[in-house]
């Protein structure tokens, strides 16, 4: 009977020691992996050559490199407890489609953050407009695009919405054309309204010289002639040409005579 129980404790102090081995192993290879991801992350991000990519590529990047490097550790300490590798390739393709099929919605964002960072339709620093919300692009996320409004609030746009979206980036070109309307009476004489519009349009240090202001009758309504002005600037100075524009125009009409009338209705009696 001794000789039994001294075949079982053998065994079993054999068996535990090994498992001790196994898990000392593994928790080794654990914090040393995730000590090395974590350093291998910070030296990728102080590399000149990561510093040279565009800031939302470069947080995607981070992103998936340090989920990758520490599931290759997870992978490798479960191997040294004598997990078969098919069960843990099985296990995550489980977890992963049941992760798929609860997080269809947040798959999407993250399948249209890959699809703006490959085709890059705006870059940080633009300002777009998506038809519900407009802003500066502040940064892109792997689910979402964070834009700040003019009057400084902050917008999460989905990725997966952005990118099915008809987007409209105002800051991708160099120069914008800005057009404005301006109204004089019937009284007033065309060619003199449209010199006055180019002489003032000439005058602004802002506005470009090439293409050439453009100054033309578009249209007449019932109380007044309709005039459009089109003019090029650089696409930082829209604004500051628009409000000036607006503003010098007044004054030269008002200086040259030319009539700014208010809507007009001629009534009739019998």
């Amino acid at each position: 009977m001794q000789k039994i129980i001294n075949i079982f404790v053998e065994y079993f102090s054999t068996t535990a020691i090994s498992v001790l081995i196994k898990l000392a192993g593994a928790a080794i290879v654990v914090l040393v992996g995730f000590f090395l991801t974590n350093w291998l992350i910070k030296l990728m991000q102080k590399s000149k050559l990561f510093g040279k990519i565009d800031k939302s590529v470069a947080s995607f990047l981070v992103s998936v490199s340090n989920i990758g490097l520490k599931m290759v550790v997870v992978i490798t300490a479960a191997s040294i407890l004598g997990v078969p590798l098919t069960a843990i390739i099985t296990v995550f393709g489980t977890v992963g489609v049941a992760i798929g099929l609860a997080l269809q919605g947040s798959l999407s964002h993250l399948a249209g953050g890959v699809v703006i960072l490959l085709f890059r339709p705006f870059k940080v620093g633009d300002f777009i407009d998506t038809h519900s919300d407009s802003g500066t692009v502040e940064s892109i996320n792997i689910f979402y695009t964070k834009l700040i409004t003019p009057d400084n609030r902050e917008i999460l746009v989905p990725n997966g919405q952005l990118s099915n979206a008809c987007v409209i980036n105002y800051s991708n070109r160099e120069q914008r054309r800005v057009d404005l309307e301006f109204s004089a009476s019937y009284s007033s004489d065309i060619d003199t309204v449209c010199k006055v519009m180019l002489e003032t349009a000439n005058a602004h240090g802002l506005v470009l010289k090439d293409p050439a202001p453009f100054a033309r009758l578009i249209r007449q309504e019932d109380s007044a002639l309709i005039f459009v002005l089109r003019v090029w600037c650089n696409s930082a100075d829209y604004w500051t040409v628009s409000f000036d524009m607006n503003e010098q125009m007044k004054k030269a009409f008002d200086k040259a005579g030319i009539e700014i009338p208010f809507p007009q209705l001629d009534v009739h009696t019998k």
